[in-house]
């Protein structure tokens, strides 16, 4: 399985930093040496990466970001980490399918943003191998993400971008899709005259032509860290979340107990 990070971005909302954005300390670990040490936070994405079955991680950076090179190099715990790159910002779209040259129609592709920090932490588990798959959150505040909205057995009919008055409250927060789907949505992107900027409306236009893509309610708890005020919420969430013991419930049992897990967030109504 392949895990895809997408890290050219400039960071502007939490600049000016003398490092990429992704470095952020957020949180700490504790190394080899048993030597606590400031944690970065795309650490925390490519965790649960790895939780999922990630073998390999792709960073798509920019030729600014050699720190992340420095940071990473050629692996991080049990996955080889490679990188490309992206010449100049022009969205998420073109940035994760950088990646297309290395997949094979027959892995697994997981995508997700480094600069959040989410649960539960075995939450991509959830999500299926045969179809393009969300895994879903519920935020206060779902006009400054994608709200995606499914009908009554998980079916994606329609991920609103950034729309102001989102008609649900769950958010994708990252997906997983097959190579084969990872290569028919660079084609449909590529025929669309690379127009699309967020994976939001290119996975409209590949609904409207009869794609199938399913929604996972599984997540607990996601935060931005890419604004100062989601900094701060990210060390709140990280202290209220003590690390698990053992194999975790959605990892062990797969999909079948994400079906049922629907989780309760104070003041959220879970639409």
């Amino acid at each position: 399985m392949w895990g895809i990070v997408p890290a050219a971005g400039a960071g502007s909302r939490i600049q000016p930093l003398a490092f990429s954005k992704e470095l952020l300390p957020v949180g700490s670990r504790v190394d080899g040496d048993g030597v606590e040490r400031p944690k970065a936070v795309s650490e925390y994405l490519v965790e649960r990466m790895i939780r999922a079955g990630a073998s390999k991680i792709c960073f798509v950076i920019s030729p600014a970001k050699s720190d992340i090179v420095q940071y990473y190099g050629g692996g991080f715990g049990t996955a080889d980490v490679c990188y490309a790159v992206q010449p100049k910002p022009a969205g998420l779209c073109d940035s994760i399918f950088r990646v297309l040259p290395f997949i094979h129609r027959d892995e697994q592709v997981v995508v997700g943003l480094p600069d959040t920090v989410w649960f539960p932490e075995d939450g991509l588990c959830a999500l299926g191998d045969d179809s393009l798959s969300f895994l879903l959150f519920p935020v206060e505040r779902p006009d400054f993400f994608d709200a995606v909205v499914t009908d009554d057995d998980g079916r994606v009919q329609e991920i609103q971008v950034k729309q102001p008055g989102a008609t649900t409250h769950w958010v994708w927060g990252a997906f997983k899709l097959p190579g084969w789907c990872f290569a028919e949505l660079h084609d449909l992107w590529q025929e669309r005259g690379r127009q699309d900027e967020y994976i939001g409306t290119l996975v409209n236009a590949w609904l409207a032509r009869g794609g199938v893509a399913h929604a996972v309610r599984a997540g607990q708890t996601y935060v931005d860290v890419g604004t100062l005020h989601g900094y701060r919420e990210a060390i709140q969430a990280l202290t209220g979340h003590a690390a698990p013991e053992g194999p975790t419930p959605l990892c062990a049992l797969g999909t079948a107990i994400a079906a049922a897990h629907v989780p309760v967030v104070a003041g959220v109504s879970p639409a």
